[in-house]
């Protein structure tokens, strides 16, 4: 997906709200947006919305001297997903299709997400989730494709939100023949994308047969991108591939043979997609 004249103002705005989260300092914050507004000047606008957020996201760290001004955020995340999660799995369990109701909760962990937004309300989005028509539904086709699925590559997007991506998860191998699970993290802090920690922290790495992967976070020798041939290359080699939030949509969109479950949180995405902001989305690629 290419970049849009709507992503220069939201990329300024992240930029503000990151350091904001690290130092009160006004000073600081006014240099910040200063050398992101260059920056953003000075770059190629045909390229990816992740691409140039690295760039931002760049700055930020480099003039805070803060390796990831997300953390206290991303740990809440985690801890408020975890403070639910038996709550979330009794709701699975008592559904009378679990692994829909499992998908649903999926992509309302999805609101969890200091890209695009500033605020949300986890709990309301669930229950709204719960209820909420699908603006795009390939849920048929995602029943069709576990049926003989052995390998899943599931790319996770944000910290707190892969506690519902687990239980999403375990209810796929309690419904499947799957051997082998590979969660893609990133490979270093970028906003308030998973890492291998986070991973960890809300218990990924419990579930039976998984292995972790790691992509770029825009840093050298954090991982691949999500355009090369070695990301090509995984998402051709797993017999199922979930791709999870707007940045996976943004840099994955390309590619061919993935579910991307998320909620259109800016009018940029739900205009690609052909849907209002607000909606939630199964759709497959073909």
């Amino acid at each position: 997906m290419k970049l849009n004249l709507d992503c220069i103002p939201c990329f300024q705005r992240q930029a503000l709200q990151a350091v904001r989260f690290i130092s009160d300092d006004e000073a600081l914050h006014q240099k910040v947006l200063k050398e992101v507004a260059k920056k953003l000047l000075e770059s190629n606008w045909d390229s990816t919305p992740p691409e140039l957020a690295h760039e931002v996201h760049r700055i930020v760290k480099r003039l805070t001297n803060e390796s990831d001004p997300y953390k206290e955020v991303k740990k809440e995340s985690n801890d408020s997903v975890l403070k639910m999660y038996p709550v979330l799995q009794k709701q699975v369990e008592e559904s009378s299709d679990p692994l829909r109701t499992a998908v649903r909760l999926a992509i309302a962990g999805n609101i969890i997400d200091f890209g695009p937004l500033q605020s949300f309300n986890l709990e309301d989005t669930a229950r709204e989730v719960l209820k909420k028509q699908f603006a795009i539904d390939d849920y048929e086709t995602l029943t069709e494709k576990i049926e003989d699925a052995e390998t899943l590559l599931f790319f996770t997007d944000n910290a707190g939100e892969i506690g519902f991506d687990k239980l999403l998860v375990e209810t796929l191998l309690k419904a499947t023949n799957l051997e082998k699970i590979r969660f893609v993290v990133k490979g270093g802090p970028i906003i308030n994308d998973a890492t291998l920690e986070d991973a960890v922290y809300v218990g990924l790495c419990d579930l039976a047969n998984v292995e972790f992967l790691k992509m770029s976070n825009g840093e050298a020798g954090t991982g691949p991108e999500r355009n090369s041939q070695t990301v090509k290359n995984w998402i051709k080699e797993h017999d199922l591939v979930i791709s999870k939030g707007q940045g996976n949509y943004e840099g994955l969109s390309e590619h061919n043979g993935l579910f991307f479950l998320l909620m259109a949180k800016c009018p940029v995405i739900a205009s690609d997609l052909g849907v209002e902001v607000g909606d939630i989305i199964l759709k497959y690629k073909q």
